[in-house]
């Protein structure tokens, strides 16, 4: 897959329980620091049980996921789920074996089942620091309890809903919603502060939709949720998901305007990465606008 190769993150992609924020009663976010390739991870207590939403990327950053977990569940049980396949939320989910029950969605089982490999190896292959992170005994999971639908966990006094969305950022994407708090997290279908991650990688993987996603979005936006933890980027509120809804709406809008005047892909993607970038010019991730460009040309009717 050396077509797929995204850029080196500067620093190494390594998860810190340091700076640990509650967003509100027992819902933690360990965060990303801002790190490329490190995700927001949550932890979510009731009476009986934990749930841990999301590893980090490898053995040793899983491993600190864990003990952190345990310590805050004080002899509760543990859940783990995973948000979608890509190894930075899921391929430290190995770690979690006999001391939690992970939990996944069947489009996401799935995506780990087919795809998993090839990313393990594609992401190895960005050499150092991410390698390192995946090197020894990281390998794909395979989650205990795989669903259909929606599911529903109680952790005692509270009730998670894992809520897959239909295929968006990947096929096997799913939501995390604790309803008593109003907090959502969303994995990379929400980034705060970066342009939208298209995995767009022709011919090895097309299974991103920019109409898809633009669909699930639309709805979370009009969730009414408090706290939006996206899958990198700050803590916010509902305004992460209207900024994501309305760039994606606009990113297709610029996309196919140009396209029904048969323009050719490569000028699309110029024009509407020079538009989009003065839209907002404080955002990161700009490699990923031309992704989106050819998602949405592909999608085009």
């Amino acid at each position: 897959m050396s077509d797929t190769q995204i850029p080196d993150p500067v620093l190494d992609p390594a998860v810190h329980v340091a700076g640990v924020q509650e967003v509100a009663p027992d819902v933690l976010v360990i965060p990303d620091r801002g790190v490329q390739l490190v995700p927001n991870i949550g932890v979510i207590g009731g009476e009986r049980a934990v749930l841990v939403v999301d590893t980090g990327m490898g053995t040793a950053n899983a491993e600190q996921v864990l003990a952190f977990a345990s310590e805050v569940a004080k002899g509760r049980r543990l859940y783990l789920t995973t948000t979608h396949f890509h190894p930075e939320h899921a391929f430290g989910a190995h770690v979690f074996g006999g001391a939690a029950t992970y939990l996944a969605n069947r489009a996401q089982a799935d995506d780990l089942e087919a795809k998993g490999p090839g990313y393990l190896e594609m992401f190895r292959g960005f050499g150092s620091p991410v390698a390192d992170r995946l090197d020894g005994d990281v390998r794909v999971p395979a989650p205990d309890e795989v669903y259909d639908g929606a599911y529903d966990l109680d952790l005692g006094g509270r009730t998670v809903r894992l809520r897959p969305t239909g295929r968006g950022h990947t096929k096997g994407d799913q939501v995390i919603e604790v309803p008593d708090a109003g907090v959502l997290f969303t994995g990379d279908l929400a980034e705060a502060g970066q342009f939208a991650i298209f995995p767009w990688f022709p011919p090895y993987d097309t299974d991103v939709s920019g109409i898809g996603w633009l669909a699930v979005m639309e709805r979370l936006a009009a969730g009414g949720h408090r706290v939006v933890v996206p899958g990198h980027g700050e803590v916010g509120g509902p305004r992460v998901l209207a900024d994501v809804r309305d760039y994606l709406r606009l990113l297709r809008d610029e996309t196919w305007r140009r396209r029904d005047s048969a323009m050719g892909e490569g000028e699309i993607a110029a024009e509407v990465r020079a538009l989009l970038i003065e839209r907002h010019p404080e955002w990161v991730g700009r490699e990923w606008i031309e992704k989106g460009v050819g998602c949405l040309c592909s999608e085009h009717a």
